[in-house]
């Protein structure tokens, strides 16, 4: 068996730090084999930056996801090809930076391939993911068993209509972009662990991750506004997915809401014996 853990869109300051401190004693007290996060917002919530890509990956995450803000920072742009494990979707037209799939080896040394498309209601209109997704999982079928796939996008029946179309082929799907956690994990029929939306790793006592108050006026005169990521309540939203390699089927699919408490409990606790 296979433990994965996708952690939902890390937004800013307050979710990388939530992360530096509870990402390695999670992992350590759950068992996990894999990490994978959505990490667009995670430079003050709009795009990611080298070193903040960097500082994710030395906490402990071994691949990134992307989206729509992919590319906000123009300094990611030339990263991005060196980088394997930091993704953009798939279903960018040709010639984009970086790819949308990797395969990576999890610490018990199952080979697992990480897929990243984006919907396209209410979004940029690019090439169709539902097309997109199963070329990428051909190309990654003999290499791994299990494969991940994150679907980045707007729409809930969007989200809902992949998971569908993907059950059995692939592992996980899991819903990013609109940073509420959704209530409906489970497995489908055919094997694969579905969730809408993981949620926001970051401040909760926010507008999805942005200073409440600059919202609020916006949504009163319908002027600009200069929007700062918000601080407080941050907390870790994640699933965490059991799956058996020799099938490829997930076997139990998990939500996580933790807040900076629950982190602090788990950095105080012990390593497990042996």
């Amino acid at each position: 068996m296979t433990r994965l853990l996708f952690i939902g869109d890390i937004c800013g300051k307050p979710g990388r730090e939530l992360l530096r401190r509870g990402l390695a004693p999670l992992v350590r007290q759950r068992g996990i084999d894999l990490v994978v996060a959505n990490g667009e917002n995670a430079a003050a919530g709009f795009g990611i930056t080298p070193d903040i890509a960097d500082d994710l990956f030395s906490y402990g995450i071994h691949v990134l996801t992307g989206g729509n803000h992919s590319w906000d920072k123009k300094e990611i742009v030339g990263y991005m090809p060196d980088h394997a494990r930091l993704l953009r979707p798939a279903n960018f037209p040709a010639g984009a930076p970086g790819a949308g799939r990797v395969v990576v080896r999890a610490t018990n040394g199952v080979s697992v391939a990480v897929i990243n498309v984006m919907g396209r209601v209410f979004m940029t209109p690019i090439d169709d993911p539902f097309r997109v997704v199963l070329d990428e999982i051909r190309a990654v079928r003999d290499e791994a068993s299990i494969i991940l796939v994150d679907m980045h996008a707007e729409a809930t029946s969007e989200k809902v209509a992949m998971g569908w179309h993907l059950d059995g082929q692939a592992t996980i799907v899991v819903g990013t972009h609109t940073h509420v956690q959704t209530a409906d994990a489970r497995v489908l029929p055919q094997g694969t662990a579905y969730i809408t939306d993981v949620g926001m790793t970051g401040p909760h006592d926010s507008v999805i991750g942005v200073d409440r108050t600059a919202i609020i006026q916006r949504f009163l005169s319908g002027r600009p506004q200069r929007f700062e990521t918000a601080t407080a309540n941050p907390r870790i939203n994640a699933v965490i997915v059991d799956a058996d390699e020799a099938t490829g089927h997930a076997v139990s699919i998990e939500r996580l809401d933790l807040s900076a408490d629950d982190v602090e409990t788990l950095v105080a606790q012990p390593a497990a014996a042996g």
